[in-house]
């Protein structure tokens, strides 16, 4: 599809609407591991195992996800930068389809034994590679094609997605479990329906994207080049990719200490039900689809690196006084603790409102998806080994208030990237230098 004239808005809008609908289905299938699985983890475990080995195994399989999505950004970077964004993202939607589509049909472990969890890791590892290529490709296409001034709204919107898929999943995941005859019948093949959707709303996805989207008209790296993975390492954006890593390193930190660790303790120390910490982590998760675009267009008012300069102190002060309210008063109903739970979110989870247009803006065009694409992923490592420092924690204050020494080390990280890093705000995106 040929570029359009430059006041043409329809470009821009179809790249916008596809930026979402893609960013939704790859937190869809992010997400599937964390809330459809949690039950049935013994359906893909051979009766026999030690409960620490059972553990790992648990474990393994949303870790695989998170350890090959780094992987899967740097491949589908250098694929977008080259051939362009379009192709990238077309090849990662499909393959993130088939893949979870291949996950629905895994027989249990009654059936292929060990191989029924080795194939669910596997598989896992696999769809990361394509799940960080999905929005490694898709975000910065959308971004490049929007006006300047409402980059920082659209950037919040797609970012949005994500909290929306965990809602939506999150209500369908007990839907199942409070519908279905019993729980025998969830974890043969309940668990099953959502895996064939997520799999499924990547056809239509894929559809839209290669009718309506056109490809931006922003410089490519030319084939033949050096890797643009390698010209980011070696080459003058290396600190502006160091600056990334660091902010993003604090704004993942704290993502997991609000998304992974407080369910867990709203069930364990505050005493809900499971029914109510899921409706509770649902209302947050609601909530933020609402403050994303708000903090994004409050980033193009301010700038981005105002923003983070002022909200990095925030995840420290207001986030963890939030989340030290929710584990300490644990006696004035269920509707104060979504309350307090909602604080927590928008103190701490925020800064993914204008994280999309301050990442890709970073960058020059011939290496802004691979910038875009590790800056946002490779920063995962580090907090996905949360355990082992709240462990750590844990020896020295309450283990529930553990969480909040790791909010204060990200508001540091959070205010150490923004402070090293530029304005990006007005960065001209068409051209070639970032």
């Amino acid at each position: 599809m040929p570029a359009a004239p430059a006041d043409d808005p329809r470009p821009a809008r179809a790249a916008a609407r596809a930026g979402v609908l893609a960013f939704f289905v790859d937190q869809f299938d992010i997400y599937l591991p964390v809330l459809v699985l949690a039950p049935v983890t013994a359906y893909f475990q051979p009766h026999g195992l030690s409960a620490g080995t059972a553990g790992v195994l648990a474990a393994a399989v949303f870790a695989s996800t998170l350890i090959t999505r780094p992987l899967g950004a740097a491949v589908f970077g250098m694929l977008a930068d080259t051939t362009g964004r379009k192709r990238a993202t077309l090849i990662a939607i499909a393959g993130s389809g088939v893949v979870t589509l291949l996950i629905a049909a895994i027989p249990g472990a009654s059936s292929i034994g060990i191989w029924s969890v080795v194939a669910l890791i596997g598989l896992r590892a696999v769809n990361g590679v394509f799940l960080g290529g999905e929005y490694t490709a898709a975000i910065p296409l959308a971004l490049e094609w929007s006006p300047p001034r409402r980059r920082g709204l659209l950037a919040g919107t797609m970012l949005a997605a994500s909290p929306a898929a965990y809602a939506v999943l999150a209500a369908l995941t007990l839907v199942l479990l409070r519908t279905l005859p019993s729980a025998e019948a969830y974890t043969q093949w309940g668990w099953r329906v959502p895996f064939l959707i997520g799999g499924l709303l990547t056809i239509p996805i894929f559809l839209h994207f290669r009718r309506t989207v056109a490809e931006s008209p922003t410089p490519r790296t030319r084939t033949g080049s050096r890797s643009t993975l390698v010209a980011l390492v070696a080459g003058p954006q290396r600190g502006l990719l160091l600056g990334a890593f660091v902010l993003m390193t604090g704004v993942w930190l704290a993502n997991n200490m609000t998304s992974a660790v407080l369910p867990g303790l709203l069930r364990e120390h505050v005493g809900l039900s499971a029914t109510g910490a899921s409706v509770t982590m649902m209302i947050e998760s609601l909530a933020l689809v609402v403050a994303f675009p708000l903090f994004g267009a409050l980033s193009q008012r301010t700038g981005r690196r105002r923003f983070y300069l002022g909200y990095a102190p925030g995840i420290a002060i207001l986030g963890g006084a939030a989340y030290t309210a929710v584990m300490t008063v644990t006696d004035s109903g269920l509707g104060v603790t979504i309350l307090l739970t909602v604080l927590v979110g928008l103190t701490t989870v925020g800064t993914f409102g204008p994280v999309a247009a301050y990442l890709t803006e970073l960058f020059p065009a011939p290496v802004r998806a691979t910038g875009f694409g590790v800056g946002y992923s490779l920063a995962l490592v580090i907090p996905a080994f949360y355990a082992f420092y709240l462990a750590g924690l844990g020896t020295v204050v309450p283990s529930f208030l553990a969480p909040v020494g790791l909010l204060v080390v990200a508001g540091v990280l959070v205010a150490v990237g923004a402070a090293v890093g530029p304005e990006t705000r007005d960065v001209d995106m068409t051209h070639g230098a970032g």
